[in-house]
Order: structure tokens, then sequence, then C-alpha cells
């Protein structure tokens, strides 16, 4: 009788030891491919992290920049005039009117690269919204349809509206911010003509600038000026900086 049951529990070892072997090695397996798992995400996160690191840098201005400028904001006439390199490419993160972080692109005057990235720095700190900043170059160097479209731009070789008198803009040392909501405002002539709406600048609405807008006062801060404050036309999306 005692045989019998020692036949037995061996019978019973030799059947559940390899499932608990087996057991151990689906554990083991599930182990690792758990660590695997959480270490993936880990990774995903540092790299989703990464990718929402704003971005403020300036670089010399890439040939494929040049090529599109030319015939557009550095017209084929002007060529000659303009020494490309005095001018900086500037890739900024800002809040758009979404209120989501966009990417935008501004050719500046050289000597103010740096005060530039700076101050838009500012401007995402305090999360202030511009709704679009693209090169003039993507309508073609037309100012009014970049101001129609509300475009935040910089650098284009061209004189004052209805002046033979080279723009700063020609220099990269001005900049023109939300323009729809701020137009240009001389001799009863409005630019964009769309910003009839904002000439007033008594009413209240979104997105104008003035003397309490936190734009007006980190660009002053930094040494700029707002075409707000002339005396016989008004500039209000327009600061400009003297090098």
């Amino acid at each position: 009788m005692k045989k019998f049951f020692i036949f037995i529990f061996l019978i019973l070892l030799i059947f559940f030891i390899p499932l608990f072997l087996n057991k151990n090695n689906n554990l083991e397996e599930n182990i690792v491919a758990n660590t695997l798992d959480i270490e993936n995400i880990m990774l995903i996160n540092e790299e989703s992290k990464e990718s929402k690191e704003p971005i403020f840098t300036t670089k010399e201005i890439p040939n494929d920049i040049y090529e599109k400028m030319l015939g557009n904001s550095i017209p084929i006439e002007s060529k000659e005039s303009v020494d490309i390199k005095t001018l900086s490419l500037l890739n900024v993160t800002h809040y758009g009117f979404d209120g989501e972080e966009h990417i935008g692109e501004l050719i500046v005057n050289s000597k103010l690269a740096e005060d530039v990235l700076e101050i838009f720095k500012e401007l995402y700190e305090v999360k202030y919204q511009i709704e679009k900043i693209k090169l003039i170059d993507e309508y073609g160097a037309d100012d009014e349809l970049s101001m129609t479209d509300n475009n935040t731009s910089c650098f284009c070789y061209r004189v004052v509206s209805g002046t033979k008198t080279l723009s700063n803009h020609a220099l990269g040392t001005a900049i023109d911010i939300n323009p729809l909501y701020n137009p240009y405002v001389a001799n009863g002539k409005v630019s964009p003509v769309s910003a009839t709406l904002y000439v007033d600048r008594t009413l209240d609405y979104n997105h104008k600038i003035t003397k309490d807008s936190e734009i007006y006062k980190i660009f002053i801060k930094h040494g700029w000026s707002w075409g707000g404050d002339w005396k016989n036309k008004k500039d209000y999306q327009h600061f400009e900086k003297e090098i």
C-alpha cells in the first residue's frame, strides 16, 4: 500500500512540476514585458515633454528661404540693395487665438535677433495671443493680403504706404503684430481696408494693442517704439527699433 501511495505521489509530481515551471516562466515573461511597457511609456512621455518645449532659435537665412524671398519680399530689381547676411531667420513659439501653441517664422535684422527672441519669450510666458506668424513671402509679399489675414511679420523690402520712403520693414527693424485688429490709419486711409471696424480705439474688443497691453509694455521695455504713439498718423500694429 505504501509503495502505491509513493507511486501516485511521483505521478502527481511529474504532472504538476512542468505546469509550475511553465507558470513561473510565463510570470517572468510577463514581468519583463510589463517592465518594457513601462520603460516605453516613460520614453514616450519624455519625448512628448521634449516636443512641447517652446522653440526660440535664430540662424542665417537658408538658401531655400532666400530663393523664396527673391521676387517677393526682395524684389528682383532690389536684389543688390539687400545684404542677406544682415538678416536672420527666427523660429518662435507663440500662443494662437485658439489658445494652443504654434511655431512662427520671422526674418529680422541680425542686430535685433536676440532682442526679438527675448521679446517673444516674454510674450510666450504671459500667453499673449498672436494669431499667426508667417513670412510675408507666403502672401507674395503683398502687405494688404498679409494684414487682412491678420499675419504678424517683419522683413519686407518696401516703401512706407503712400510714400516713396523706404520702410523700416526693409531693414528688418519693424514688426507688425495682429494687424487686422490694429490697423494703420493715415489721411483717412485704413490698412488693411477690412480693418475699418477696429479704427475706433475707444471700443472694447480682443487683441487691441493699447498702452495697457502686455505686448506694449514688453516692447517698450526693450527700447522699441510704438506706431500708436505717432501724432500725424497711427500704426497700431507697428513696433520698431533703431539700430
